[in-house]
């Protein structure tokens, strides 16, 4: 019987598999309500929870019980077939399983080792870097003014995407020059200064926009479970205005929205930023995930 497989795009509704897994499986309600509250209390994120439950809840339904209840040979045989079969839609697939099985067994006090759970290494591939002259481009590119500011802010303040999106209008000081940025990765938030140059565009664009709470507004989305109206900018918008930008300004190089915050931390270290500075102002937890780019920085100074 092959694996239960996670739709691209998945209802958050009735018919989701965790909803069926909690009906169909005995225990697993309980088993994930566990899991949801340690998750919750560690400070992982809704979507951490979402995505690794519907990989517990997929193997769950496959075997009719829970993934605390297998054996090592039959979790062996499971991931085999995930990491082999051209039905998964990624090797991403295999990895999520994988990791939301390490959290389960975590949580509910089981030994990885007991059911085989393999290492996974995660490839040490140095980020795309944007020339200054190619982020310059990229931020000219785009028709609206909404969409170069956001680039911008991206670029200039080195914020991700959901940062970026949950920028408010109060979080903007103009007068320090400065960017709250509130709930970042973590939990944490950090100040971040904003340049004139940025200043000049985001005074520009809300005098023209008007934006009321968010900096930047789209569609009202309902949040299916509060019931309320999410009125920021979706993170596919975003995502396609840069990628767009990049198509528009013959940018060569894979080009996507965590591109421009490496751009922003290589660019700082080659301005003469120490290190950890650096990593207070990317908002990183340990200095190793800022080191990497050391690496980078340096082999561009090699080569001018």
């Amino acid at each position: 019987m092959e694996p239960v497989l996670i739709a691209a795009s998945v209802d958050l509704g009735k018919h989701t598999l965790i909803a069926r897994a909690k009906a169909q499986v005995s225990g697993f309600a309980e088993l994930i309500e566990r899991f949801e509250k340690k998750l919750s209390i560690t400070g992982r994120s809704k979507s951490t929870y979402l995505n690794y439950s519907r990989h517990l809840a997929a193997m769950a339904l496959h075997f009719d019980c829970l993934p605390t209840e297998l054996e090592e040979d039959q979790v062996t045989d499971y991931l085999h077939f995930l990491q082999s079969t051209h039905q998964t839609p990624s090797e991403s697939y295999f990895k999520h399983t994988v990791y939301g099985l390490r959290a389960l067994c975590k949580y509910e006090g089981i030994k990885k080792e007991e059911i085989g759970l393999p290492i996974i290494v995660r490839p040490k591939k140095l980020p795309v870097v944007l020339s200054k002259e190619e982020v310059w481009s990229l931020i000219k590119a785009p028709e609206l003014l909404k969409h170069r500011i956001l680039i911008g802010l991206l670029y200039g303040c080195g914020v991700r995407c959901l940062e970026a999106r949950s920028v408010r209008i109060a979080d903007i000081d103009f007068d320090r020059r400065m960017l709250h940025v509130k709930s970042g990765k973590g939990k944490k938030d950090r100040y971040v200064p904003l340049s004139e140059h940025l200043i000049r565009g985001l005074k520009q664009y809300i005098e023209t926009e008007t934006p009321e709470e968010w900096l930047f507004n789209g569609q009202p989305m309902e949040n299916r479970k509060g019931g309320d109206f999410d009125s920021r900018y979706s993170q596919k918008g975003v995502q396609w205005a840069v990628q767009s930008a990049a198509r528009k300004a013959g940018i060569s190089k894979h080009v996507n929205v965590h591109t421009l915050r490496h751009t922003y931390a290589t660019h700082l270290l080659e301005d003469g930023m120490d290190i950890m500075t650096l990593k207070d102002m990317l908002g990183h937890e340990r200095i190793e995930t800022t080191m990497i780019y050391l690496h980078v920085a340096q082999s561009g100074r090699l080569v001018r």
